[in-house]
């Protein structure tokens, strides 16, 4: 039995059991991945993955008992690795984030200007993404630290950390009417075309549920991940704008006007999430506490051991 063995078994799970995409994920041949699955097959005794003539259908009972061992024993093997590199070299290597556009251009910016004063050796890596793609690097050990609104929650492999809250405002144009109300309410806001995010990002979800709840059905003539593209569309008339509070500057957007809205009250939470059962570089640590100072060290390292409840 061999690492690649173990990879192999993995990626055919994730690949959903095509040897092409396996061989592809992997840079091998599609022989090499055939023979390397009947070797650890023949050296177990009990076929993994249940077949339709050369076809992998999905996992045996007994391959379903094998997947948890496997993905622990890859994640321990890299655990090792990271274990060697901390007492070998503390303050080099690697941080790659995985985070949505709105956290990477409001939120982030401060912390990495600190930490790359703090750990300059320490080569840094900012991947943009949909938070389902942040989970998916995250699962896949691609990413060291996922930040989201969205999906972190409740995936077995990941343990998911509160770090903040935050609401919408409403923007539009200077002199637009809604700029006039005494009262602004949704009824109001929803009478003019709405420019906000893209179903999936940055609490969209909030927004639709908010409307449905009052019983209305607003025209979304744009959505968009990019808060900076929801504000140029505002600044045209297109619409009125729905955005996420950190997005607007006074100082910077001089051509919109906020709108304070009682009816927004639904609360959003960005994540912290981690590969459970990661070992974590020490700089790592450190990360964290710069974007959310109550994630300590110690509580984030008393956790992440811990095994998924539903």
């Amino acid at each position: 039995m061999n690492f690649q063995q173990l990879r192999i078994i993995r990626e055919a799970v994730r690949q959903e059991y095509s040897l092409t995409e396996v061989a592809n994920a992997l840079f091998t041949s599609q022989p090499g991945v055939s023979k390397h699955i009947k070797d650890i097959e023949d050296e177990l005794g009990v076929e993994i993955f249940v077949r339709r003539g050369k076809r992998l259908l999905g996992l045996t009972e007994p391959g379903k008992e094998l997947i948890g061992v496997v993905e622990r024993m890859l994640i321990d093997a890299q655990n090792l690795r990271r274990i060697a590199d901390q007492f070998a070299s503390k303050e080099t290597g690697n941080l790659v984030i995985a985070t949505t556009h709105t956290q990477a251009r409001y939120r982030l910016p401060e912390v990495i200007k600190q930490f790359r004063m703090d750990f300059p050796r320490v080569h840094l890596a900012l991947h943009q993404g949909s938070p389902r793609e942040i989970v998916q690097l995250l699962v896949e050990g691609k990413a060291d630290i996922g930040i989201a609104t969205e999906s972190l929650v409740d995936v077995p492999d990941l343990i998911a950390f509160p770090c903040y809250d935050w609401h919408h405002v409403v923007i539009v144009p200077q002199g637009h009417p809604l700029t006039e109300l005494t009262e602004l309410t949704l009824e109001a806001i929803a009478q003019y075309p709405i420019v906000t995010y893209h179903e999936g990002f940055t609490g969209r979800a909030k927004i639709d549920q908010r409307f449905a709840e009052a019983g209305l059905f607003p025209d979304i003539v744009l959505s968009a991940i990019d808060a900076d593209v929801l504000k140029t569309y505002v600044e045209t008339g297109l619409g009125v704008g729905i955005i996420a509070e950190m997005a607007f500057s006074p100082d910077r957007d001089t051509g919109l006007t906020r709108l304070r809205v009682n009816d927004f009250v639904l609360t959003n939470t960005t994540r912290l999430a981690l590969q459970r059962g990661r070992f974590l570089r020490s700089y790592t640590y450190r990360f964290i506490e710069y974007f959310a100072p109550a994630l300590r060290e110690e509580t984030v390292a008393a956790q992440i051991n811990t095994a998924y409840e539903p």
